[in-house]
């Protein structure tokens, strides 16, 4: 335990300890980026139709761009919980707005992604976050990763919002699982989680395919709009 203190300040010397949302050091989420964060949630207006309400966290810019930047290609997974709880006070805004339908319980959904690049980020960042705001929201929350998309679907990077909506038609899909395990509309407020939300077409094709296996999405959240 004596070794503790000067170990870990020998390792801060060796690797330098950086906000992940304005990179100053000291800290890895400083309060001025926690506090952007804590914000209440944007509506947005996506080019690809939704028929459900799509919300943000904030723009595509400052803290929260270079959070989910450091979160998905810089291997920052400590930020799963400062992103997690600012997602679970977003979520609680939308409820006390009456945005969210008074069910017994909350699903959170991540937005669907390649079983490779998940193992290659080390895990769906998405899920990571969603875990640390159901931690945060009690049990009454829960998070349900039954979405992925199909090995050899195309970047959709680049690519108008027509060209994205064709190249995710038919590329994501529903994982198996019991039909009693499932939300269901008594029961269960189902929310869709994503990092970014560009164009809407990964959302609009996710509710789609919910919808086909009997899953009825209430609300998209995302923790940036771009």
């Amino acid at each position: 335990m004596t070794l503790w203190r000067p170990v870990a300040a020998l390792a801060d010397l060796m690797v330098p300890e950086v906000c992940g949302g304005c990179g100053r050091p000291g800290s890895a989420w400083c309060r001025r980026c926690a506090a952007a964060l804590a914000d209440v949630p944007v509506e947005l207006t996506p080019r690809v139709p939704l028929p459900v309400t799509a919300w943000a966290l904030g723009r595509y810019r400052g803290p929260h761009r270079e959070a989910v930047v450091a979160l998905k290609e810089h291997g920052r997974r400590d930020l799963a919980d400062p992103l997690g709880r600012a997602l679970a006070c977003g979520l609680v805004e939308l409820h006390r707005w009456a945005e969210l339908p008074a069910q017994s319980r909350l699903c959170l959904i991540p937005a669907p992604t390649r079983l490779a690049a998940a193992r290659r980020r080390g895990g769906d960042p998405v899920t990571a976050v969603c875990r640390r705001a159901a931690e945060r929201l009690g049990p009454g929350a829960r998070v349900m990763p039954i979405l992925r998309t199909r090995a050899l679907t195309r970047d959709s990077a680049g690519l108008t919002a027509a060209g994205r909506s064709t190249n995710l038609s038919g590329a994501v899909r529903l994982m198996s699982h019991r039909p009693a395990s499932l939300p269901n509309r008594r029961d269960d407020a189902v929310v869709l989680v994503d990092d970014v939300l560009t164009t809407g077409a990964t959302a609009a094709e996710s509710i789609v395919v919910l919808a086909r296996g009997g899953i009825m999405v209430d609300a998209v959240m995302v923790i940036a709009g771009a």
